[in-house]
């Protein structure tokens, strides 16, 4: 089969789970960066949110990296936080995951709607996708800040051409968004269970 900007993606989601279904934390931050390259192709539009992601993969990523044992699964990050009070601090590894995981779930519905809504303008998709993801947790400096970036996406046609290869584009796209999915809802749910995931942004 012929691959496309979302093969890697789709592939190292069949390691991120343990035979127990618990997720494992740096399979999980490999395929969150593996997104980076295709945000890249947004350019300037995406550059708040490519900056983001990275920040908090890299804060996850060092936590697991000083003690890969421990922290081999992902809800293990937010129970030692847990544990000594400090999840709730906006330089916390949950505070870290709880917006990763927010940028995922509006990756993954901008997906959807380029693949659903193939008569969509990019700046139509982007909007529905903001509205329905990240939107309400945003205050009034980020959502103005949003609001002028996603002025600037790429022609929906030119994009699907930059990430376009032998394979099949659309296919992997939808593939990608139904596997992912579930993940980031299983991660929202445990947030929720801890009562660390109404956190806001100004």
């Amino acid at each position: 089969m012929e691959e496309t900007v979302f093969t890697s993606a789709i592939e190292g989601m069949k390691h991120m789970k343990s035979d127990h279904d618990e997720i494992l934390t740096k399979p999980f931050l490999d395929v969150c960066k593996m997104l980076l390259p295709i945000l890249d192709k947004f350019g300037a539009a995406m550059a708040v949110v490519k900056s983001d992601i990275s920040g908090n993969i890299t804060r996850l990523d060092s936590k697991h990296t000083e003690n890969p044992t421990r922290f081999n699964y992902l809800y293990a990050l937010v129970q030692a936080e847990l544990e000594t009070k400090t999840a709730k601090n906006s330089s916390s590894c949950t505070n870290g995951l709880l917006w990763l995981t927010r940028a995922m779930d509006f990756l993954v519905e901008l997906f959807r709607n380029l693949y659903q809504h193939q008569d969509w303008t990019m700046q139509q998709a982007c909007n529905d996708s903001y509205g329905k993801t990240l939107k309400k947790w945003h205050g009034w400096i980020a959502s103005s800040s949003f609001t002028v970036a996603i002025k600037l996406v790429p022609d929906r046609n030119k994009f699907m051409e930059v990430i376009a290869s032998k394979g099949d584009t659309y296919a992997d796209m939808d593939r990608f968004c139904v596997s992912f999915s579930p993940v980031l809802a299983q991660i929202h749910k445990f947030l929720h269970s801890c009562g660390v995931d109404s956190m806001k942004a100004a």
